[in-house]
């Protein structure tokens, strides 16, 4: 059975890289792949210039000392405390005692739990076993960072914590971060590029905003009913700031002489850029309405109408407003 199928992808050093899509299309192969724990029958697959197919044992088990791995299940031993799960690749590779205590209290600060050094995993939230295995992950000091669905386990509020902090290490350490989910929300957030796999090839991919922007065949299918929602906004800004376009929409409202409100709580965020703005108005205003966005160089589109029987005051069209772009 043939899993991957013609895979053409460059992932840049020092980037983080979100590769999606659903259940059971060839992600988390081919991130296991990446590190050498699977096998491939043709092509190369080369990290930092090694085709990792070639490699001999005692090659592969170097190249691996140099990506990390996170998991959604964390992979952390309940028998150990946090210290030591942290301090198990290093003892694997018999680095003084000394080296390996600075480096677990150095790791624990990073991921910002140190008081949580002596427990256990049963003691711990989901977000502080994913921080401790973060930690252990970067114990071998690695260049590259692979995380399989990394926060699918986790509440919405503890995946955005987690988010940031894998951008803070990005930052700061320089390592290499591919992400693999099905969750598109949480690459919008924190990726730069992405690719959508759909039955083991690469179904679209290339910038955030530009893969939104497409609103591609591969991305409807991924978000499904999401789709008019989660899409809105999601376009590179470089002029108007949020607050500005707020100030846009009554200058509108007054000029063109007709009832708009602005829908709050539905910015999105594209890559580290908040954008977008809903609308609501009366759908007879419809062609006025867009002709004046259109007339001010403002991108748009028009979200599905409310149910009748939610529709109040005749409001009946809602659209998401998209900053203006400069190319």
């Amino acid at each position: 059975m043939t899993i991957l199928h013609s895979l053409d992808l460059e992932i840049k050093k020092g980037s983080i890289y979100g590769i999606a899509g659903k259940s059971g299309v060839g992600k988390s192969t081919l991130l296991r792949c990446m590190n050498g724990l699977e096998k491939y029958d043709n092509g190369e697959l080369r990290v930092d210039g090694v085709d990792v197919k070639g490699l001999s044992p005692n090659g592969m088990m170097c190249f691996r000392k140099n990506i990390g791995m996170i998991f959604q299940n964390f992979a952390l031993l309940e028998r150990l405390t946090v210290y030591d799960n942290i301090a198990l690749p290093l003892r694997c590779w018999k680095y003084k005692s000394g080296f390996i205590d600075k480096k677990v209290r150095e790791l624990l600060e990073v991921v910002e739990i140190p008081e949580k050094i002596n427990q256990k995993p049963r003691e711990l939230s989901g977000g502080q076993k994913q921080r401790v295995a973060i930690a252990r992950a970067l114990t071998m000091d690695p260049y590259i960072l692979l995380c399989d669905e990394a926060t699918s386990a986790l509440d919405p509020k503890t995946s955005k914590a987690i988010i940031a902090l894998l951008k803070q290490i990005n930052r700061q350490m320089g390592i290499t971060i591919v992400f693999v989910t099905h969750q598109m929300s949480i690459l919008r957030g924190l990726c730069r590029e992405i690719a959508i796999l759909e039955n083991g090839r690469v179904a679209d991919f290339g910038k955030v905003e530009e893969v939104f922007r497409r609103q591609s065949g591969a991305l409807i299918n991924l978000l499904g009913e999401e789709v008019g929602i989660s899409m809105e906004g999601c376009v590179k800004s470089t002029v108007l700031s949020e607050t500005a376009m707020e100030s846009f929409i009554p200058r509108m409202a007054v000029n063109l002489g007709i009832d708009i409100t602005i829908q709050g709580g539905r910015s999105t965020f594209c890559g580290e850029k908040s954008q977008g703005l809903v609308i609501r108005f009366p759908e007879k205003d419809n062609h006025l309405v867009a002709r004046y966005l259109s007339g001010h160089n403002v991108k748009w589109k028009i979200l599905q109408p409310l149910p009748v029987e939610e529709r109040k005051d005749n409001y009946q069209m809602a659209l998401s407003l998209i900053q203006p772009e400069i190319a």
